[in-house]
């Protein structure tokens, strides 16, 4: 496929090649038979003899001779000769237009790293080029658009962190003043205003865990830790952990997993995945309402999805919500949880097993689809 990407520029060159040979043949065979051998025959050989006898000192006859011997016999000779230098000639001339190829592949390459918003454009013998800049140039551009969107996150990132670590503390701070400073509360009152205090500590310390595993998971993977892990067993033991929580929030789960369903992985990285999912799944889901969770086998892949019912994600939403730094301006609340990296991590951690997650929205519910392949068929 590569080889025909060029045809047009191979016969363009060769035509040149050809074209600049024939010219400088034909123009050789032109001078040989009309200048050489006639116009200017006896003028050059008149020529000849005068140089010889005016400026070297030779006789008439000596200088007829050397005609003779140098010119007339290597007449053939000459004319090759010539003829050579006609076709380096056109050669050199040919080279040019190669040369300002060149110069506009330059061109195109300073446009492309440039970043220029204007397509590269070169002559159509170098058109699968040009494609292949255009295209590197597209791809540039929207590394640097997400580069500048992952910053942009990042700095909103750190402004959520500064107001979701701060409420908390200032919680904190507030009640253990008060109990320091209070010497009239009550038992009771303590032991509320304790409470809090316990609770905002427990919830600035999920965050800040929450921070720190999305930034050590980018260190990647022990291969030590993947181990065969039945899937099946993990995921209604989490559900079963999961009971009070729904319980509490008044919540329903229905399952429908299948039996043997086996995959090759770190079995605390995968609770991880699941654990944040369905935290999710809670956090979001309108009250009095069902989750979901199913696995299934599907080809050679365990696909496991967890729905819910609760606002709708928009469309454009759904492939972002998993970026390192992205968080829904709707999700930040206090009560729906943290820093909004808990996706990012599952994501990490499911592609780090060969997996996908990706999630569905139609308004009325929301799921998450994760992939993860299958040991040995599940077997």
């Amino acid at each position: 496929m590569t080889k025909k990407r060029y045809v047009r520029l191979k016969l363009k060159m060769l035509l040149m090649v050809v074209l600049g040979a024939v010219v400088a043949g034909a123009l050789g065979l032109f001078l040989k038979e009309t200048v050489v051998d006639g116009l200017l025959e006896d003028p050059f050989a008149s020529f000849f003899v005068w140089i010889a006898t005016h400026l070297f000192g030779q006789t008439q006859q000596v200088a007829l001779d050397a005609y003779q011997h140098y010119i007339r016999s290597y007449k053939a000779e000459w004319v090759l000769l010539g003829t050579g230098f006609l076709m380096l000639i056109a050669f050199y001339l040919a080279m040019g237009r190669f040369t300002r190829w060149l110069d506009q592949i330059a061109s195109a390459t300073a446009q492309v790293a440039d970043l220029s918003a204007e397509e590269v454009a070169l002559p159509k013998e170098l058109e699968p080029l040009e494609r292949d800049l255009n295209t590197i140039r597209r791809q540039l551009q929207d590394r640097e658009a997400a580069a500048k969107a992952a910053e942009r996150r990042r700095q909103d990132l750190i402004s959520f962190l500064a107001h979701d670590l701060k409420t908390p503390l200032t919680s904190v701070v507030g009640y253990l003043t008060l109990l320091r400073d209070d010497p009239g509360l009550t038992p009771e009152q303590q032991g509320k205003f304790t409470g809090i205090a316990l609770e905002k500590a427990q919830r600035l310390e999920e965050l800040l865990g929450e921070f720190f595993d999305i930034t050590r998971m980018d260190l990647g993977a022990d291969p030590a830790r993947m181990v065969p892990v039945q899937l099946t067993m993990l995921l209604e033991q989490l559900t079963d952990e999961f009971y009070p929580i729904f319980t509490e929030r008044g919540l329903r789960c229905a399952t429908e997993i299948e039996h043997h369903l086996s995959v090759l992985g770190d079995p605390d990285k995968l609770v991880r995945v699941f654990d944040n999912v369905l935290r999710n799944a809670v956090n979001y889901s309108t009250p009095d309402s069902e989750i979901r969770v199913t696995a299934s086998r599907e080809g050679g892949q365990a696909e496991i999805r967890i729905s819910n019912q609760g606002l709708e994600i928009p469309e454009g939403e759904l492939a972002n919500i998993f970026e390192k730094f992205y968080r829904l301006d709707a999700a930040r609340s206090t009560r729906t949880g943290g820093a909004g990296l808990g996706l990012a991590i599952a994501k990490e951690i499911v592609e780090r097993h060969g997996g996908t997650i990706r999630a569905e929205s139609n308004g009325r519910s929301t799921s998450f689809i994760i992939s993860l392949p299958l040991l040995d068929d599940g077997v």
